[in-house]
């Protein structure tokens, strides 16, 4: 048992037991690719959040990880099948009863541990910040907790070269043989605003592209994916310790 994992977790355990700040890893279930499965996110946001936490508890803190939301919002992926779309608005739903249950118990803490560029939390909190003024609130994307990196060859932002390497290093029992990867091949937006990126306006997938990759995945290796997970980690685990031991009456200099 994993004591900062609220699902392996037990009563006789709990009972005695206090938390600095809870973790809700937030996911998305979507094609990616052709060679990766449709729980990726989820297995990102397992496997990361997981270990981040443990190195952080390890170094005398006291987070705890909630079960992983398996659902995001998919709203330009609505033909692309058994992409399941959350809303924001049920998204908002669901972040009040998780918070009213932690607020309600005393953990005054929440980390939003996303693991789906779709899901777009601020809006959310910022609502939710109003409604439960003694919560400390806050969202983090561990896509772009290290940013790019000098080993990681072609960049993308979905099933790509580092979405790869990460599921090849820690289920690569779920990734497809190399030669049925699809390129990752992603139309841009005509408009220069767009990608320019001062601008916005949502991707229709099935229209950007042919596999729903966005990133060449072919340079991928669980060796890349290690040092990933590991990098990743590391740099969560600070966040999360900081997080923990932090007094949210006194958190600006």
């Amino acid at each position: 048992m994993r004591p900062y994992i609220l699902s392996e977790s037990n009563w006789l355990t709990l009972k005695d037991t206090k938390f600095d700040l809870a973790i809700l890893p937030w996911a998305a279930t979507e094609a990616h690719n052709y060679h990766l499965p449709y729980g990726t996110d989820i297995y990102e946001a397992d496997h990361l959040a997981a270990e981040a936490a443990r190195i952080a508890w390890e170094k005398g803190s006291k987070p705890v990880v909630l079960p992983t939301i398996p659902f995001g919002v998919n709203t330009g992926q609505s033909d692309i099948y058994l992409d399941i779309n959350l809303n924001p608005s049920t998204q908002l739903a669901i972040l009040s009863d998780v918070i009213t249950v932690l607020n309600r118990q005393g953990i005054r803490k929440l980390l939003i541990f996303n693991s789906h560029g779709g899901n777009n939390f601020k809006a959310l909190v910022r609502e939710l910040g109003l409604k439960f003024p003694e919560m400390f609130l806050c969202v983090s994307n561990w896509f772009k907790a290290i940013g790019d990196v000098d080993y990681i060859a072609e960049q993308g932002d979905h099933a790509d070269e580092r979405e790869t390497s990460l599921m090849l290093y820690f289920r690569p029992e779920l990734v497809l043989s190399k030669d049925l990867w699809g390129d990752g091949k992603a139309k841009k937006f005509k408009i220069k605003a767009f990608s320019e990126g001062w601008a916005w306006a949502e991707r229709r997938w099935s229209e950007i592209s042919e596999d729903t990759g966005v990133g060449d995945p072919s340079h991928a290796s669980s060796e890349k994916g290690e040092r990933l997970f590991k990098e990743i980690t590391a740099k969560m685990s600070e966040f999360i310790y900081d997080l923990c031991k932090a007094d949210i009456e006194d958190l600006y200099t």
